[in-house]
């Protein structure tokens, strides 16, 4: 083991064996590239197609709550929505109650384009939740759920 002073390779093995961090990463870039690929056909990568899919609810989304749920900061977020918004795929309004806050809805072509990516996104899914069966996949997305 190093001491303060000291840095082995050893460390760096250590690390790379064992960094939760490093594994979740490679393990979302992954899955992000398969997903990126399987939606190209749409113009959306996998975190656009989340994004929308957060806005297909009855009532209009808060920009805080979609914020939450995409666990991004309301910058990032406002900075996602821009291009969605300019391919007419969402509209931000203001909220009524609270001029100061958005409101963000889908659109038709949002939701046409939502409903064209779905089977795609459940056919991706079934691949990758085959590879680990029924009990696996529902045990590792319950451990992501308690890490988040």
């Amino acid at each position: 083991m190093s001491t303060a002073n000291q840095l082995t390779f050893d460390d760096t093995c250590m690390v790379r064996d064992t960094c939760l961090c490093l594994h979740l990463q490679r393990a979302a870039r992954a899955v992000a590239r398969r997903f990126d690929a399987a939606f190209r056909r749409f113009d959306l990568t996998n975190g656009q197609f989340s994004l929308l899919m957060s806005l297909n609810r009855p009532e209009a989304a808060s920009m805080r709550d979609v914020a939450g749920l995409l666990a991004m900061d309301r910058t990032t977020l406002t900075a996602a929505l821009k291009p969605l918004e300019r391919r007419g795929l969402l509209s931000v309004t203001v909220d009524p109650q609270d001029r100061r806050s958005r409101r963000l809805t889908l659109t038709p072509q949002g939701r046409a384009v939502l409903a064209a990516a779905l089977p795609v996104w459940q056919r991706e899914h079934a691949a990758i939740d085959a590879t680990f069966g029924h009990a696996g996949v529902t045990r590792l997305r319950g451990d992501l759920g308690t890490l988040a």
